[in-house]
């Protein structure tokens, strides 16, 4: 499975998620209530994902790991997406961003 469909197969599983275009055919845009959490697209030779994660975090992964594999990005894509569900109001978000671990749907 590749890089890109593994992430995009994490984020559309993820409540509330949508695939759109905004910046042209060549990007995937995931978000969440109109909230970026996920941006894919291709450079020469190689997929790209960009994620949001928390500083700390991001630091340690970038320390810690030259490769990342397409099972591992599938809890980033999550964590990512819990990140920008917890910045939304609360009447907004589509699970609990502190209990949702993704696969199971919680309930608000």
């Amino acid at each position: 499975m590749t890089l890109h469909k593994t992430a995009a197969d994490c984020a559309q599983e993820l409540p509330g998620a949508e695939l759109g275009h905004p910046f042209g055919d060549d990007w995937e845009v995931f978000k969440v209530r109109g909230k970026v959490f996920m941006l894919m697209t291709d450079v020469p030779g190689r997929p790209v994902v960009i994620l949001k994660s928390d500083p700390g975090e991001a630091l340690a992964l970038r320390e810690h790991n030259s490769h990342i594999t397409p099972g591992y990005h599938r809890e980033l894509v999550t964590e990512s997406y819990r990140l920008v569900v917890a910045h939304l109001p609360r009447a907004r978000q589509p699970v609990d961003p502190h209990t949702y671990a993704g696969g199971t749907r919680a309930s608000r």
